[in-house]
């Protein structure tokens, strides 16, 4: 796990002190070790967190046995072992990166359909003078570039794993993207390839980009719903079979993906909430480890969001080496304003002050965590996916808009989501429709009345699969596209290597991926139970008693803490005078929810965080 850093750059743009200025801004991310290739065109660096053969002959950017091809990798393949039996020559160190080195250098960029693991790769081939850059199926390892003209190649890229690298290169357009503001607001993350930088994209996930001279060209060589086949997996077998039948196998695959997410030569451990995926995990890491597994969880002083008595309980069965941490309202308002700085761009998700947290209490005790993010999307966990089933009887198509017009009157904040799920204005919108109000964020309708500078309609258009889609699963497949790889994983990637500590997370192997989007829903969601299968497994380990309790996020009391100490956050980046100052928003109706939320309206307490979030970062950013 690192930090990669580079650029092409046919016009000599760029120089060897703007890549090592890139490096030094991602020094957290690959504390270990450093090193850098550059050529005059080229520039390759890389920051270095020694998980895999710690000896120097492993640093990087690494260059091939012939010479021709040079490697800067952030990541983990966990098959490494398996795939260097095809390589030919001798191997000169036990990494995973000289392996995938080498067999690029025998198969080509399509040599990625092998890799098992998270990755964003940067190759440089000094005969063709081509540069490659491949991120994994999932989208777990990020990859950033800036490019102010595509259609001109010979003025080349520049590419980092985080966004910071890229903001003091020499004539940076950093204008802001406007659509990118409203997908924010809308989300409470940027989705796609978009930034809030117009010049700077994310290469999607599952893809790869090929540059040189002449031409710049971007292939999806992986996408989930184009892996979903015609039916669902044994559908023509009774239930029972296929419970039995698919029970079976996703342990096996469970079991597999562990096994080779625990492929060390440092300390490990694992981040436990209590709660389905990550006691899954956490029951699989031990039954393949002689020693006890460490196990990090957090805990809140307030009740309603403090998990740490269910994590305890769990550590306690499986008899781990467990490890916990309170958050407190103190450590989250010293944390609160670098969170732009470690993200880089609005994100609105306020759980990244607990992983943040727990990142850095694991890092004082192992170098590589896993991580249980992916079970929602997977077996269909979220209550996103229960409002994605009402709202497809006809009954709720009949009654909706009067319900909807009934609920708006009431002031609990259950009504109010309630009220806002229903009056949704096309089908066609309606998952990012559901996402976004589940998630106490602006609607689109909303949005036309709040945002200053308007764009064409955003639209999150589900990948066509070969088969219709029940609601659940369509709305599943949303956040697969969506939510997980621009919310979830970022989150984790940036809080966890702020700390130089890599996470692994087992659920999002491509092969258990593949598995459960191709199982019959009946076996994700089971007779009112949320993932159904995944239960049987976990069962099998630990007693059903220890999980009978609501599903909780992994969140923090926002929303009082926000009408107590983080008052001022409000008062600080929501007065007219800062509204007025970035002219992004109109300060009309922020006001209004301002006066609504102080008056009780608890409801607006996600959109009041998206807007202050959002004008820290043009408080940072001013001249963007």
């Amino acid at each position: 796990m690192c930090g990669i850093s580079g650029f092409y750059s046919p016009d000599k743009r760029y120089r060897l002190s703007n890549l090592e200025e890139m490096m030094s801004k991602l020094s957290h991310r690959g504390p270990d070790a450093e090193g850098h290739f550059f050529n005059g065109i080229c520039g390759l660096g890389h920051k270095r967190l020694s998980i895999l053969d710690l000896q120097n002959r492993a640093d990087q950017p690494m260059v091939s046995q012939n010479q021709r091809f040079v490697i800067a990798y952030n990541g983990e393949v966990y098959n490494y072992r398996e795939l260097a039996r095809q390589i030919e020559t001798n191997l000169k160190t036990t990494s995973d990166t000289e392996v995938i080195l080498e067999l690029f250098g025998q198969q080509g960029v399509r040599m990625v359909y092998q890799l098992n693991g998270m990755f964003a790769l940067a190759i440089y081939d000094k005969v063709q003078n081509d540069l490659y850059l491949i991120r994994d199926r999932m989208g777990i390892k990020p990859l950033y570039y800036y490019c102010e003209n595509l259609n001109a190649p010979q003025e080349g890229i520049a590419f980092a794993s985080e966004l910071k690298a890229l903001l003091n290169l020499p004539n940076l357009n950093l204008s802001i993207d406007h659509r990118a503001v409203a997908d924010f607001l809308h989300l409470g993350y940027i989705p796609n390839e978009r930034t809030i930088f117009s010049h700077i994209k994310k290469l999607p996930s599952g893809s790869w980009l090929r540059l040189n001279n002449k031409e710049y060209h971007v292939e999806t060589y992986w996408k989930a719903p184009e892996k979903i086949y015609d039916s669902p997996t044994q559908q023509k077998l009774s239930l029972l079979t296929r419970e039995k039948e698919a029970k079976k196998q996703l342990k096996k695959l469970l079991a597999s993906s562990v096994e080779y997410r625990m492929i060390s030569d440092v300390p490990l451990g694992i981040f436990l909430s209590g709660g389905v995926d990550s006691s899954t995990l956490a029951a699989l890491a031990c039954e393949n480890s002689s020693s006890p597994i460490k196990t990090f969880s957090i805990g809140f002083k307030e009740d309603a969001h403090n998990e740490a008595p269910y994590a305890q309980a769990v550590a306690k069965e499986l008899k781990t080496d467990h490890h916990e941490f309170e958050v407190s309202i103190e450590e989250a308002k010293e944390l609160i304003p670098k969170l732009v700085e470690i993200y880089d761009e609005p994100f609105a998700d306020s759980s990244a002050i607990p992983v943040y947290m727990v990142s850095q209490m694991a890092r004082k005790h192992v170098k590589v965590a896993i991580g249980g993010d992916g079970g929602d999307e997977l077996f269909l966990g979220y209550g996103s996916y229960l409002w994605a089933d009402r709202l497809a009887q006809s009954y709720w198509k009949l009654f909706r808009k009067p319900a909807a017009k009934s609920l708006s009157w009431m002031k609990a904040s259950r009504y109010q989501k309630a009220s806002r799920i229903l009056a949704y204005n096309t089908r066609q919108s309606l998952p990012s429709h559901i996402f976004s109000q589940e998630q106490f964020l602006f609607s689109q309708k909303e949005l036309k009345q709040l945002i200053v500078t308007q764009e064409e309609g955003i639209h999150y258009p589900a990948s066509l699969a070969s088969r219709k889609l029940n609601p659940m699963e369509n709305q599943a497949l949303f956040d697969l596209e969506y939510y997980l790889p621009d919310d979830l994983l970022v989150k984790v990637d940036r809080a966890s290597m702020h700390h130089g500590l890599e996470v692994r997370v087992p659920l999002l192997d491509h092969r258990l991926v593949e598995f459960a989007i191709n199982l019959s829903p009946e076996l994700r969601f089971h007779k009112g139970t949320s993932k159904y299968l995944l239960k049987q497994v976990l069962y099998d380990y630990l007693p059903e008693k220890l999980f009978n309790r609501p599903k909780r996020g992994f969140s923090i009391p926002l929303k009082d803490w926000l009408k107590t100490d983080l008052a001022y956050l409000i008062d600080t980046y929501l007065n007219k005078e800062i509204i007025e100052q970035y002219g992004i928003v109109h300060y009309a109706p922020v006001a209004i929810m301002k006066n609504k939320f102080k008056a009780g309206h608890d409801y607006y307490y996600n959109r009041l965080w998206a807007l202050i979030v959002l004008h820290q970062f043009l408080d940072k950013y001013p001249t963007a």
